[in-house]
């Protein structure tokens, strides 16, 4: 009898994988105040944790989220029986994205269960959990196009407004005072490059936009420089 209880429990058990994504555009989110709720709420379900995943990127770059890649693999094959999330924004970028894994996942046997949304549950058959999940995912992808909306149109008012939108500028008013003195030879271009906190090539393209060619004897500097790479490796 014993034996037989003990092989309905592990017909029963649930290999559970966990995944957790923090945006790298926010860099105070910790990928464990995800995973710790996770962790107690699969122990309290009584399922064996097989795997934990976790991706530093925003929900848009699947290219840069390999550690969800390497989840959806596991579940292709059979590995894990439900992914645990903790919310469904961690998991998908779009309604399609989500209806298109969650099709995936069902083909493969494996559920998909978010622990703030605990009506979410795609591991059995409920038409409620699909239209939950279906409501939910409308909702995640208007919140964040609202959010973009307002980015735009606060950057449209500071382009109105004459300031300057998106990264600062890379070279600051020095260069007026070098550029004469790295087209006289007077200065290499790394010895600009440094003063200016730029890249060698930053200080090759400033003095190509004006069409004229450095001095022969910066020239030369720069070949003395170029040719010390070149021999250090």
């Amino acid at each position: 009898m014993s034996g037989l209880l003990s092989a309905i429990r592990e017909a029963r058990t649930v290999r559970v994988a966990l995944y957790a994504r923090v945006s790298t555009t926010d860099r105070d989110q910790e990928p464990e105040t995800q995973l710790l709720p996770l962790r107690d709420f699969a122990v309290a379900q009584g399922w064996p944790i097989t795997s934990e995943h976790v991706d530093h990127a925003s929900a848009t770059d699947l290219r840069g989220r390999t550690a969800w890649r390497r989840l959806l693999e596991d579940a292709a094959r059979r590995r894990v029986d439900v992914i645990l999330v903790w919310k469904l924004d961690r998991a998908f970028r779009s309604v399609a994205h989500m209806a298109t894994t969650v099709e995936q996942l069902r083909r493969w046997g494996v559920g998909l269960r978010s622990y703030s949304e605990p009506w979410l549950d795609t591991s059995g058959n409920s038409p409620v959990g699909d239209l939950m999940l279906n409501i939910l995912a409308s909702f995640a992808q208007f919140e964040r196009a609202l959010i973009a909306e307002r980015v735009r149109a606060g950057m449209d008012r500071a382009r109105r407004q004459g300031k300057h939108v998106g990264r600062p500028p890379k070279v600051n008013g020095e260069w007026t005072t070098l550029e004469a003195d790295v087209r006289s030879g007077q200065m290499s271009r790394r010895d600009a490059a440094r003063r200016l906190h730029v890249s060698v090539r930053t200080v090759a393209r400033l003095l190509g936009q004006k069409g004229s060619p450095a001095s022969t004897s910066e020239s030369l500097a720069n070949c003395g420089v170029h040719s010390g790479v070149v021999a250090q490796a």
